[in-house]
């Protein structure tokens, strides 16, 4: 494809559009897109993701959305295997983006002048350099999952996992720097165990080899968070930019309570209330909703539980009237909110990244994970024995005796205090790498130089 043409930096953004990847992308681009006034943003991604996160009351003139194909085949027979539909999008991305990208030159008249992708997109790296341009990748998740996938083939030969992980779950990753603690029971299935030539693994195992291609790769982390893995992350890639924490950077104003979640907070003790959610993909089993609302039921603890409306049904029978004088069950809550007000004191998740994050920048909420896939459990792993900010569930999974004795230690032990305590320092550490002359800050300079002044 040309890139030839006249006029300001124009920079083609190439999204993934499941899951909550496309989101963050274009918060950052937007953020990107008010400082450089003068340079171009054309955001790709499917005509449903696009629907979804651009909002016609927050665009800028210089960010425009363009549709790309899903790549699913006119009259395609569904076979139902797993991630059916990430993988046809996959096929046809390439070709599909490029594509679009012609569309928009020949539109504006600019000619494209960097790529910004999604960091699963490995082959950015080989279509930014037959393109002769600067290629940046953004990594939605943490730093130490970005290791682990940059040292997959590393981790691999060391451990032997062609020998089989049996036996083997507790073993630790000693030989990565900042890794010691974790284990590996704690990483992505398909790094050392579960299917190592699943679309996924695949996907992740080429990204780690392209990354160092990359001119720069960001993510919404901050340095002090996990200096080890940063610093030599830093010696790996070319420009490795923590640029957040995003909900630290642009807090949203409060919009009108409708859930009541707010108002009802208002009225509770402080610390003394348990805030549950397991984000947008997330969905426990049947069984395990079933043994942590029985807890919640014989804890007596205030509780806000954030559930969608095809789950309630699956909620014991009786519970929702006999905890609504010391309950809320909603659809959706304002999670930053939420995490922000003095009377949560504890918060049970599956440890997202966003989530994790979003509870630091509550500053005095201690958490209970449940991890269910991806990065979870090494997330969950960081927050418990590097960060200690919160415990993980006893088993993995959710017992009414489990969540029980972890409400309790949250909520009504001096341990659980203490964690709180260390939920504030990281905020406080966070806040100053958001402020004006706070390593994120620095970082996001770099990164709005690598882009629009390729």
């Amino acid at each position: 494809m040309s890139t030839t043409g006249r006029g300001s930096p124009h920079v083609a953004v190439l999204a993934f559009p499941f899951s909550t990847h496309a989101a963050p992308l274009l918060a950052v681009i937007r953020r990107l897109a008010t400082a450089t006034p003068d340079t171009l943003y054309s955001f790709y991604s499917t005509a449903k993701s696009i629907a979804s996160i651009f909002s016609a009351s927050n665009n800028l003139p210089n960010v425009i959305g363009y549709d790309v194909g899903d790549g699913v085949p006119e009259g395609y027979v569904w076979v139902g295997k797993p991630q059916e539909d990430i993988e046809l999008f996959l096929r046809a991305a390439p070709a599909n983006f490029r594509k679009g990208m012609e569309e928009a030159v020949a539109k504006t008249g600019r000619r494209v002048t960097c790529l910004v992708t999604d960091a699963f997109f490995w082959f950015a790296a080989d279509m930014a350099a037959k393109m002769e341009l600067p290629w940046v990748a953004f990594w939605t998740a943490g730093p130490a999952s970005l290791s682990v996938h940059l040292y997959t083939e590393h981790i691999r030969q060391t451990l032997g996992a062609s020998r089989g992980m049996d036996g083997r779950a507790d073993e630790t990753l000693q030989f990565i720097p900042g890794m010691s603690k974790i284990r590996i029971r704690d990483l992505p299935e398909g790094v050392v165990f579960g299917n190592l030539d699943s679309l996924f693994s695949r996907m992740l195992c080429d990204m780690g080899r392209a990354l160092p291609r990359a001119a720069a790769v960001f993510l919404n982390s901050f340095e002090e968070l996990d200096p080890t893995i940063t610093a030599d992350l830093k010696s790996k890639l070319n420009n490795f930019l923590n640029v957040g924490p995003f909900n630290l950077i642009a807090t949203q104003p409060r919009a009108p309570d409708e859930s009541k979640c707010m108002s009802w907070l208002d009225g509770q003790g402080r610390a003394s209330v348990a805030y549950i959610s397991f984000g947008s993909v997330t969905v426990p089993p049947r069984e395990e909703i079933v043994e942590l609302a029985e807890a919640l039921e014989a804890s007596r603890v205030p509780f806000i539980w954030s559930l969608k409306d095809h789950l309630i049904e699956t909620l014991p029978e009786g519970f929702l009237k006999g905890t609504e004088t010391r309950g809320m069950v909603v659809a959706w809550a304002p999670q930053e909110e939420i995490l922000r007000h003095d009377a949560v004191g504890a918060f049970i998740t599956h440890c997202g990244w966003n989530s994790l994050l979003e509870s630091i920048g509550g500053g005095g909420v201690a958490m209970i994970c449940r991890p269910f896939f991806g990065d979870q459990r090494l997330n969950g792993r960081m927050m418990e024995e590097v960060w200690g900010l919160g415990v993980g569930i006893e088993g993995g999974v959710f017992t009414k005796k489990a969540v029980l004795s972890c409400s309790q230690l949250l909520l009504a032990q001096e341990r659980g205090k203490i964690m709180r305590d260390n939920t504030r320092t990281l905020r406080q550490q966070a806040e100053k790498a958001v402020g004006p002359d706070g390593s994120s800050t620095h970082n996001f300079k770099l990164l709005l130089d690598i882009v629009s002044n390729p």
